[in-house]
């Protein structure tokens, strides 16, 4: 999420692996680590039913190269940083949220063969049954869970590679896996209890998503109620008009459909003021082919801020889809607060 890490102190302009149309993902290979690339996020959310139903949660990994000491031969140069961002949503209560950050081989570390990264005790792994394992730790909050499959991944845009705007160097390759069924053990307010939800995995990487005059993205992946599977996203520009957008559903039958430009519209119903200033649209309709969808969130107040290892504030929360789709699952809106270096 942020390029701008260490820039001031970086090397000559690194030569960054580039997202090519066409290149065949390989499993379990892909879900693991892309150091070449600029950028790379392991992303989980889910929606709770147990200890009590609408408990939202998250789990991020970020990697990022960060252009700087990549000529120096230690393993713990600092090539590539790691970090890590975890939120619990108490309904009719508060957001709770926490972060972490560590270089790679000192505190962090992740790897290339598979889905298995970590920093510090926080920690997102897959087994080979598919199982993911989450493990985040905070003095307010700590969960332990297990993810697993119900259905197939979701390759998204064109088998994994997915545009992002009008030039062909702005892509990422983009993998997920909805409907994941999650089990394991909440502690809230020091109390260990027993959970049950569902959950979206989301893993994406890149080396150049965001154009000079874009400044951040809404973003929307939705647990429908009938097994079926919603994302959608725009990239906005300093104006706030949308410069790209696509949207994919995938239905209960395992069906999927794609639209993208005109054909995916979001519009902003209400928005939120937070704290510190900013406005999130925090319930927003989208228009996608035959469907219109609106979000509403849980509580309004799911802004996080973060400063390590950089200052970034952005909006990212459990809502309820309600139109003529029906679901849970997170909506994120990057760039409000200022632009979202990538």
């Amino acid at each position: 999420m942020l390029s701008c890490l260490l820039s001031a102190m970086a090397d000559a302009t690194p030569q960054y692996a580039k997202v090519l149309r066409g290149l065949a993902l390989q499993f379990p290979r892909d879900h693991g680590a892309h150091p070449d690339f600029r950028t790379e996020w392991w992303y989980v959310t889910g929606a709770l039913d147990l200890p009590r139903p609408d408990i939202g949660f998250q789990l991020t990994f970020f990697r990022v190269r960060t252009g700087f000491a990549e000529a120096l031969r230690s393993p713990i140069a600092a090539s590539q940083i790691l970090f890590a961002h975890a939120a619990v949503t108490l309904p009719g209560e508060k957001l709770l949220h926490a972060d972490r950050a560590a270089r790679a081989n000192l505190g962090a570390g992740f790897s290339a063969a598979d889905c298995d990264v970590h920093v510090g005790a926080w920690q997102m792994q897959r087994s080979a049954s598919d199982v993911f394992t989450l493990r985040a730790q905070d003095a307010q909050f700590a969960f332990d869970f297990s993810l697993a499959p119900t259905q197939p991944k979701m390759l998204q845009g064109d088998a994994g590679f997915s545009p992002k705007g009008a030039r062909a160097e702005q892509a990422s390759y983009y993998v997920s896996w909805p409907q994941l069924q999650v089990d394991g053990n909440i502690v809230l307010d020091g109390k260990s209890q027993r959970t049950q939800g569902k959950a979206w995995f989301d893993h994406e990487w890149s080396s150049e998503v965001l154009g000079e005059t874009d400044v951040g993205w809404d973003w929307l992946g939705i647990n429908l109620v009938d097994g079926g599977a919603l994302m959608a996203f725009r990239i906005r520009d300093t104006a706030g008009a949308t410069v790209f957008a696509h949207a994919t559903l995938r239905d209960a039958a395992g069906r999927t459909q794609t639209w993208s430009g005109a054909d995916v519209q979001f519009k902003a119903l209400r928005k939120w003021r937070s704290a510190r200033g900013t406005e999130y649209p925090v319930e927003t309709e989208l228009r996608f082919g035959p469907h219109i969808v609106h979000t509403k969130p849980t509580i309004d107040d799911q802004e996080l801020s973060t400063r390590r290892p950089a200052p970034v504030t952005y909006w990212e929360g459990l809502v309820q889809v309600e139109g003529s789709l029906i679901g849970r699952g997170y909506l994120e809106l990057t760039g409000y607060a200022g632009k979202i270096m990538m």
